[in-house]
């Protein structure tokens, strides 16, 4: 069992990881965790727009490795995803999030991305929806069509 738990632990921590930040409509914490292959897991939490505490988790395949330069590595990713958040004007949202992006990685131990993160699904909270519906569309989420920058340490 302790070598089990020994390998388990060591194939954990060789996987490559990223923690940073994002900026957009938004200021968020991030982190990155490649879990097979290239394809990673990024977990969010942070404000978006300014008006929303949200946290966000996405699945993100790497599509393409293009071979653009000589040193650090292009990824084009894609994936499905998750939000949770909490607006200040007392609402709460469950979202879907598609993420669609492009990322640099030197070949020092810093990434660069830009991406798009859009979300969709619905708000519960006190007259937030027309005629005073207790729960409505949220559309706000649409606002992450706006394109992020993101700024990460690899290790």
């Amino acid at each position: 069992m302790a070598v089990l738990a020994l390998g388990i632990t060591i194939a954990a921590n060789a996987q490559p990881r990223a923690i940073g930040g994002r900026l957009a409509y938004g200021v968020e914490a991030s982190y990155q965790h490649t879990v097979q292959g290239a394809d990673f897991v990024e977990a969010n939490l942070g404000l978006f727009g300014f008006g929303a505490l949200n946290a966000t988790a996405t699945y993100n395949f790497m599509i393409a490795q293009p071979a653009w330069t000589d040193r650090g590595e292009w990824g084009f990713y894609a994936g499905p995803g998750a939000s949770l958040g909490y607006h200040f004007a007392n609402a709460v949202t469950i979202s879907a999030v598609g993420q669609v992006g492009l990322e640099y990685t030197f070949w020092f131990p810093l990434q660069l991305s830009v991406d798009l993160r859009p979300q969709i699904g619905i708000a519960a909270g006190k007259n937030i929806g027309h005629n005073g519906q207790d729960v409505a569309f949220y559309t706000g989420g649409l606002f992450g069509f706006v394109p992020t920058i993101g700024v990460r340490y690899r290790f």
